[in-house]
């Protein structure tokens, strides 16, 4: 009799322990080289030594989604799909825009640079003025890359529509730039790595200008990380415990770049099939810096061209659209510069 009721306080103490069920945190990424901590975090969970999961606890699983375009990570955001997800600027300025500013928020950075505008090697583009008449590519239609290409086509002075102008702006699917380019159907190209590089090395394209040197210090954002504002309110401090692991991967990142770069395309193999040749990521590693800053200035000129062009109706309210206290206070702890 003793022994049964010393078996039933057992389980009873045991049982609620097991039934525990794991705090879901659910985060996306694109497999690309300008997501580097999502990559490189997917992967580390894939192989069972997660850099996220052991700095948020053993009562946390991270479940991650991979998206190919900014739109799909944004709906996936508004469908409370995802609760975090590493994504471009101009998707997430839509986003804000189209929920009024009451659904998401950006709360770190994570990658500057690697956008480019690439020419035929033919010499049929050697000065601005020969941009006129000219087919220009673009990855999609009002995309962080389209903006930029059509406000810096109109600063050379040409007329640029929405369809047309002085030049065409032919948004276009990176892969099929590639291809198109190969044949000489299009005269240029605005794109982010890696295929910035690729159309270098593989289609013998000539750089003709890289993004940064049109902004303050070479700095402009090329990817944010976003949160739901559902899941900023009710999980704050778990919210925190990522920022801070978002901050440590990346100077860990930036201190290891060969170990990094491995396990970046490792992971691009696994969820692409393909990994890239290892010329085209070295290529493209250079023209990137993974930074938690995100380059707030960058965001708000991107969004002005935006409304220039018609692709925001109104000046559009950002006042909203940051949120950087816990990225500040993750900073502080660990003796870094705050973001201002």
């Amino acid at each position: 009799m003793i022994r049964r009721i010393v078996l039933c306080v057992a389980l009873f103490v045991v049982a609620p322990i097991a039934m525990a069920e794991k705090t879901v945190l659910r985060v996306g990424h694109f497999p690309n080289i300008t997501h580097a901590q999502g990559v490189i975090g997917h992967g580390l969970t894939r192989q069972g030594n997660g850099w996220f999961e052991e700095r948020l606890g053993p009562d946390v699983e991270v479940k991650w989604f991979v998206y190919n375009a900014g739109p799909s990570a944004m709906e996936a955001i508004f469908a409370k799909s995802v609760d975090l997800t590493y994504v471009g600027p101009n998707p997430a300025i839509n986003a804000h825009l189209k929920s009024r500013g009451d659904e998401i928020r950006i709360v770190a950075g994570a990658c500057s640079g690697g956008a480019a505008l690439v020419v035929q090697p033919d010499g049929r583009i050697k000065t601005d003025t020969d941009f006129k008449g000219k087919k220009i590519a673009s990855p999609q239609f009002g995309n962080t890359q389209d903006v930029a290409a059509r406000a810096w086509l109109q600063s050379k002075g040409l007329k640029i529509t929405m369809t047309g102008g002085d030049a065409l702006v032919i948004p276009t699917a990176n892969p099929d730039q590639l291809t198109l380019f190969q044949k000489g159907d299009l005269d240029a190209v605005w794109t982010v790595e890696p295929w910035v590089s690729r159309l270098e090395l593989e289609a013998k394209g000539k750089l003709y200008l890289d993004e940064k040197t049109l902004w303050p210090d070479g700095k402009y954002v090329t990817t944010h990380l976003v949160s739901s504002v559902r899941f900023l309110k009710e999980r704050p401090q778990l919210l925190k415990k990522w920022i801070a692991a978002h901050v440590e991967l990346t100077e860990w990142i930036n201190k290891n770049p060969d170990e990094a770069k491995k396990l970046l395309n490792d992971e691009i193999k696994a969820e692409t099939t393909r990994a890239l040749p290892q010329v085209t990521l070295e290529s493209a590693w250079k023209r990137l810096e993974l930074t938690y800053d995100p380059v707030r200035a960058s965001l708000l000129k991107s969004a002005e061209d935006a409304q220039r062009f018609g692709f925001i109706k109104e000046k559009p309210d950002l006042s909203r659209i940051y949120e950087l206290k816990m990225l500040n206070e993750a900073l502080r702890e660990k003796g870094l510069t705050e973001i201002k």
